[in-house]
């Protein structure tokens, strides 16, 4: 690839019309991807291009482009080019760079993470089966992807019931000498301790592959008959199981609710707009089976056309995942010969884009618009109410404007040890949860349960990363208003903290518990102010306890993971070239870290896994003092 990059060197660099006609005559008739960028040379826009020129030529001539487009073209005061070998290429370069870059002016999808599959394990005699989200590098049979976690765990519920696998680790099952509650409530055949074959369980997990492949009522009629000949064999109780085991593949399906016949693999996608927003519906069909469906909500603008949503939203969302054999919308893009050869490109293999107009994928489409419609409906009004609690702590609080990022801290500890710090964060579409921060206290000099002194840790952290990551307040990543948990003190010490930080226009609000403590009873604290109350059945009253809820349900799941790991420790951890392997050799071998830390290095060399060279680790780091 070729770079052209120019920027103009000038105080206050020329904007508009006449910077992009001058990048005319340095280009060629070449594809590639085209950057616009303002006067502080922050990205506003990226684009993909068949021919460079004629694509910026566009740009250059007035009169012709939506009030979106010319409030771009007035703010670029340079651009910067990538030439490419093929459109194709341009155009996953493109998406790849809008979400990297996030530009002011494209659609952009905030909301990309993975799904998850589920995973039939095969690095063992006796295969696991599990949730599974990430790179597929574990040996075994994958299937999916499944909407969200709850869906996969719905169907793994249900898959247990039918087929009886195992769940657990291997280390847990290498370790059981009796069979675990799973085996007592009929949710595993006991293979740890020998109550099935490898053979037959090897046939439930074929049964079990067969069903999310697709061919589901094979497996039931199979089930079918063998419950009708333990029956007529008078096995009643082995009938009764496996009647248990239909009625639990049924379950599977009746809550997948559609089961398309006609389609086996595809992704139907469903876009809504209305008032400038747009949610984006997406339904899996895997196996002839539907796999959960999600919602998106991407950034969009008032004059963006569907066709320009659709393609964003694609190449977006498949930047880091497999494409399905169809892809089934419900609105036409940009570039669909384009789109179909980029995403073919990245499953290797041939993937079709269909707009159906009748049959069963247009029913799917319709259904998937239903829910698309249904789900921008509720988040509009969300937003509504949102909007209005927002004004209203605003008006509440003196603030000059509804703020947009409001950041609460909490803190949580047991009599000082395993003390965190927590930091949520909330605007006008409700909690950014991907904007929350944990904080380990790590004051050596603080007294045990000093709240005051934790706060002032975390404030202190987190104003000097925001110093550092975005000094100008350009990037939206500053508050609009803090809120403590606590009193005139706790606002006093962080005053203290941020004006130290040169930080003295953010807004700070303590919220007390009342003199009784209650729930409703709130006092308010701000600096050189005096406290105030609002009134028990005020909206903004219960946002603010819904603010300060999610801090401290956030710190308290914080704290307790931070315990359950330091419960979990042993000195073992602490060794160099012990991992969890050696550690679990060790700990099955001797018992305890304790026998281990007593052991002479004749029995470290006697075990498994252990060289010699390890064991003389293992017994210096317990031995070194003496």
């Amino acid at each position: 690839m070729d770079m052209t990059t120019e920027t103009p060197n000038e105080a206050a660099p020329p904007t508009g019309y006449a910077v992009i006609q001058g990048y005319l005559k340095t280009l060629d008739g070449s594809p590639g991807v085209y950057r616009m960028l303002d006067a502080q040379a922050r990205v506003l826009y990226v684009g993909k291009a068949r021919n460079l020129k004629a694509r910026v030529s566009n740009y250059s001539r007035p009169g012709q482009h939506t009030p979106r487009i010319e409030r771009m073209i007035r703010d670029t005061a340079s651009m910067m080019f990538l030439t490419t070998r093929t459109e194709t290429e341009a155009l996953l370069l493109e998406q790849n760079l809008i979400k990297q870059l996030k530009p002011k002016y494209n659609v952009l999808l905030r909301d990309d993470k993975s799904f998850p599959n589920i995973l039939v394990s095969k690095g063992h005699t006796f295969p696991q089966i599990k949730k599974h989200r990430g790179a597929k590098t574990e040996k075994g049979a994958y299937f999916g992807p499944f909407a969200s976690a709850g869906a996969v765990n719905r169907t793994l519920n249900q898959l247990q019931k039918a087929f009886l696998l195992r769940n657990c680790t291997d280390s847990v099952f290498e370790g059981r000498t009796r069979p675990c509650l799973l085996f007592q409530i009929k949710r595993c055949s006991g293979p740890c301790v020998g109550l099935i074959s490898e053979a037959a369980y090897g046939e439930a997990v074929a049964d079990a592959e067969r069903f999310l492949s697709g061919r589901s009522t094979k497996v039931q009629e199979e089930l079918a008959e063998q419950m009708r000949a333990a029956s007529d064999a008078m096995e009643f109780e082995r009938a009764a199981g496996l009647r248990d085991r239909i009625r639990a593949l049924t379950a599977v399906q009746s809550t997948q609710g559609i089961n398309p016949r006609g389609v086996a693999e595809a992704d139907v996608i469903a876009l809504h707009m209305e008032q400038g927003q747009a949610c984006v519906q997406v339904f899996f069909i895997r196996a002839n089976q539907n796999w959960g469906n999600k919602d998106f909500y991407p950034r969009v603008g008032a004059d963006v056309s569907a066709a320009e949503v659709m393609e964003a939203f694609l190449g977006q969302f498949y930047d880091n995942k497999e494409p399905p054999r169809q892809v089934i919308l419900s609105d036409e893009v940009e570039n669909p010969d384009l789109m179909a050869e980029a995403l073919g490109q990245k499953a290797g293999r041939k993937v079709e884009i269909l707009v159906p107009q009748r049959g069963e994928k247009a029913e799917l489409i319709q259904g998937a618009l239903r829910n698309a419609r249904e789900s921008l409906a509720r988040r509009m009004s969300e937003s509504a109410t949102q909007g209005r609690l927002l004004a209203g702590l605003a008006e509440a609080f003196g603030l000059d404007a509804p703020p947009q990022r409001i950041e609460v801290y909490d803190n949580s500890h047991i009599m000082g040890t395993n003390a965190v710090g927590a930091m949520i964060v909330a605007g006008p579409e409700g909690f950014i949860k991907n904007s929350y921060r944990k904080y380990n206290i790590r004051g050596d000099e603080l007294t045990p349960g000093d709240d005051f002194g934790m706060m002032k840790e975390v404030l202190n952290r987190r104003f000097s990363r925001l110093m550092k990551e975005d000094p100008d307040r350009d990037k939206g990543l500053w508050p609009d208003l803090l809120l403590i948990d606590g009193g005139a003190g706790q606002v006093s010490a962080v005053a203290q903290i941020m004006a130290e930080h040169g930080v003295e226009d953010i807004p700070m609000v303590g919220v007390a518990k009342g003199v009784d403590r209650d729930a409703g009873k709130e006092e308010f604290h701000r600096m050189g102010e005096r406290p105030f109350a609002l009134r028990h059945n005020d909206p903004v009253l219960y946002f603010v306890q819904r603010l300060r809820d999610e801090a401290h349900r956030f710190a308290i799941g914080t704290h307790r993971a931070k315990r359950a790991k330091a419960v979990g420790a042993t000195p073992l951890d602490d060794i160099p070239g012990v991992g969890a392997t050696r550690k679990r050799a060790l700990l099955a071998h001797f018992g305890s870290a304790k026998a281990v830390s007593r052991a002479d290095l004749a029995d470290l060399k006697a075990v498994d896994g252990i060289s010699d060279a390890m064991a003389e680790t293992i017994y210096g780091f317990f031995h070194e003092g003496g």
